[in-house]
């Protein structure tokens, strides 16, 4: 049996306000039927509700299969239908409808076990108004629209997070290719050999938002002070940016040119150190990693030019020491 009840036209829905319009099935083994509850939803015009009526439980999971409802109510009728198990059924079978029980046992005695089924309220129908039935529906019902949005928000967040790691390390891989292409061919590269899988390094202060990673693979050419410099500078840089690392950045440009290490050389350090960063991130956001990373690495190679152009400049005019005052023409 369908009632629909005449309704004037139904408001917008927003969140924490009755719904304009509602679809609900009511299933019930009583052979009287709903229509009481038709007539007193008829006689509270808050909302444009629409009763589909079912006897039976057979017939009840058949319109659930077959149709969409906002919510369902059932009616608990001892002996006639076992409502516990009837909850607990239509969640395992993967029903998402808000599920309200209407009977007229104490809500101390029976509300706590229709919860523990599956239940979203259970309502003691002498005791409440229609008023209050309509109350408890809607917000059972928004209650399972904020459960399906943070789920779909849930699952975009996932996959926007592995598209970030899939992204990162497609950059990864395209600037180590280029390096290889870039670097002399004679010259062992510590990225020509997968790093092995080494235990966590000892932890360092860079704020709890950046994981520590295993130790990096050292290549056979690079002091590891330099190595274990350049990891701490790009935590440091990932977090506070290059403002406040204008003292760091000259050291390590000082420390590179003095080792004699290369442009590729050093771009291979960086990707090293940035790969062991992103592995740490799990489940965190890598694009402020690759983005801060990608300052760096250009940053620091303005100072590792400027480094070697100072040094060829020496070479080319290397500094004289000038006559002492009186004794210019001695020097003469």
């Amino acid at each position: 049996m369908e009632t629909v009840t005449e309704r004037p036209p139904a408001a917008a829905l927003a969140w924490g306000s009755l719904p304009g319009r509602l679809r609900v099935l009511y299933l019930t083994a009583s052979q009287r039927g709903g229509g009481w509850l038709a007539e007193a939803f008829a006689l509270d015009r808050a909302a444009d509700l629409t009763l589909v009526e079912v006897q039976g439980v057979c017939a009840g999971v058949s319109r659930l299969r077959d149709e969409a409802f906002d919510a369902v109510l059932v009616s608990h009728e001892p002996g006639e239908i076992d409502t516990l198990e009837l909850l607990a059924a239509l969640r395992a079978g993967g029903s998402e409808e808000p599920l309200v029980v209407l009977g007229s046992e104490s809500e101390y005695d029976f509300a706590s076990a229709c919860h523990e089924a599956g239940a979203d309220a259970y309502v003691r129908v002498p005791g409440t108004t229609t008023r209050m039935l309509l109350w408890l529906i809607a917000r059972a019902v928004e209650r399972h629209r904020l459960i399906r949005e943070n789920r779909r928000l849930s699952q975009a967040e996932r996959r926007r997070l592995r598209l970030e790691h899939d992204e990162a390390e497609r950059l990864l891989d395209q600037q180590r290719r280029l390096i290889r292409g870039l670097g002399s061919r004679g010259e062992p590269r510590a990225l020509d050999v997968p790093p092995p899988e080494l235990p966590v390094g000892p932890e360092l202060p860079v704020g709890p938002e950046l994981p520590v990673g295993p130790e990096l693979p050292v290549g056979p050419e690079l002091p590891v002070g330099l190595v274990t410099h350049y990891r701490e500078l790009l935590r440091a840089y990932v977090i506070m940016g290059s403002g406040n690392l204008a003292a760091e950045m000259t050291t390590l440009a000082e420390m590179l040119a003095s080792n004699g290490v290369s442009a590729p050389r050093t771009v291979e350090l960086h990707l090293g150190a940035l790969e062991e960063l992103v592995r740490g991130l799990g489940n965190r956001s890598a694009r402020h990693v690759m983005a801060r990373a990608n300052l760096l690495v250009l940053e620091v190679m303005v100072h590792l030019g400027e480094g070697y152009r100072r040094r060829l400049a020496d070479q080319r005019h290397p500094p004289r020491q000038l006559p002492l005052v009186g004794f210019e023409s001695a020097a003469a």
